[in-house]
């Protein structure tokens, strides 16, 4: 029996969250969203579980509470995490098509207006198809970007479980350093990260980023069975999250041996890296600092093209989704807002250096603040 709930934020947060969303609905004439992505549902409403894969959603009508439709199984998690009483629950023999059909309609009415996030990964052609077939009358209308935009400033409270993330992230690159070294296998590496990220209070032990050898000049390698040999560039990036706020970071690792050419190129990365954050502040548009991190790459011969985005927002995932959809690149149409939170990286030739920042009233607060250079093992 729960005795008490464990919400992640106060109540009046969710409430105020809810207030925005019900607010942006009336404007654009709809009577309800159905909230099919995972986030959507736990930023709103309070409600997780582990199981968010399966077919669940939320019904957030334009006046009034939330209805919540998930497994019955899960309701323990209802309890314990959830803000809204709300419920609609199906069994395993259940057509759970036609409960939530039915759990709309009897909500909603027939023939509502009603946004939905088509985008979202848990919402199958299959299960669509068959819920506007069985709802004629009904008036649907993709809303997928709503409420994600809305996530993509965040409250200082969801800013202190990004910081208590990197604290985090910070254990896991230490354990990175201490373990690599000649004769050291990629999975071992993993290993310790994971360890100490979890010791350190990530939900999730990650590591995200961690390659050597060839791989290390590709980016999103995973471990695997190598053992790291003397002058192997090692990429880590460690990925923790705190109740699935993230926060994360890259360093290079050359192993037992560096050159001077090594030491000057993460010299210089650095120095691309403070010119890039030094033009963040809000208002300014994101293609001021991602232009700064490319052309500096590509004026310093580091490499011959730079396609890849610089900065990319980062605040509540949950698996698959490895970031949020707010990324600077040459032809970003957005300005930087206090609030924001952003994994900015910067990549060349193996070694990447980065960093989770916070957009404040006047520029960045590096949540991330491990020491920045290329670190070299002992053996």
């Amino acid at each position: 029996m729960l005795a008490k709930p464990a919400y992640w934020f106060e109540p009046a947060e969710y409430r105020a969250r809810l207030a925005r969303v019900q607010a942006g609905l009336r404007a654009r004439g709809l009577d309800a969203l159905l909230a099919f992505m995972p986030e959507t549902v736990t930023w709103l409403t309070g409600y997780f579980t582990r199981a968010y894969g399966t077919f669940q959603f939320a019904i957030i009508p334009a006046e009034g509470e939330p209805t919540l439709f998930c497994r019955d199984v899960e309701e323990y998690y209802l309890d314990a995490t959830c803000v809204f009483p709300g419920r609609v629950m199906w069994t395993d023999s259940d057509d759970r098509v036609a409960v939530a059909v039915q759990a709309i309609t009897s909500r909603l009415g027939a023939t509502a207006a009603i946004g939905v996030e088509k985008d979202a990964w848990v919402l199958n052609a299959t299960r669509w198809e068959a819920i506007t077939a069985a709802m004629p009358g009904a008036r649907f209308e993709d809303q997928s970007g709503l409420v994600s935009a809305m996530r993509l400033v965040k409250s200082p409270a969801e800013i202190a479980l990004q910081r208590r993330a990197a604290r985090a992230a910070e254990a896991g690159m230490q354990a990175a350093i201490d373990t690599a070294g000649t004769g050291v296998s990629e999975r071992e590496m993993a290993a310790e990260i994971c360890a100490a990220m979890i010791r350190a209070g990530s939900d999730l032990p990650g590591p995200g980023v961690l390659s050597s050898g060839e791989r290390a000049f590709h980016l999103h390698g995973g471990y695997s069975d190598r053992v790291l040999e003397r002058g192997d560039i090692v990429q880590v990036e460690v990925t923790p999250n705190v109740r699935h706020y993230h926060a994360r970071f890259m360093r290079p690792i050359r192993v037992a041996e560096a050159s001077d050419a090594d030491h000057r190129l993460a010299e210089q990365l650095i120095a691309i890296q403070d010119a890039t954050l030094a033009a963040v502040r809000p208002g300014v548009p994101a293609t001021v600092p991602d232009t700064i991190c490319r052309e500096g790459v590509l004026s310093a011969g580091l490499r011959e093209t730079y396609t890849n985005k610089t900065f990319y927002a980062v605040g509540l995932l949950l698996q698959p989704n490895g970031g949020e959809p707010m990324e600077a690149h040459p032809g970003a149409e957005w300005a930087f807002e206090e609030g924001q939170v952003f994994h900015s990286y910067v990549l060349a030739q193996g070694f990447g250096m980065s960093e989770t920042i916070a957009v404040t009233k006047e520029g960045i607060e590096r949540l991330t603040s491990f020491p920045r250079q290329l670190f070299v093992t002992k053996s």
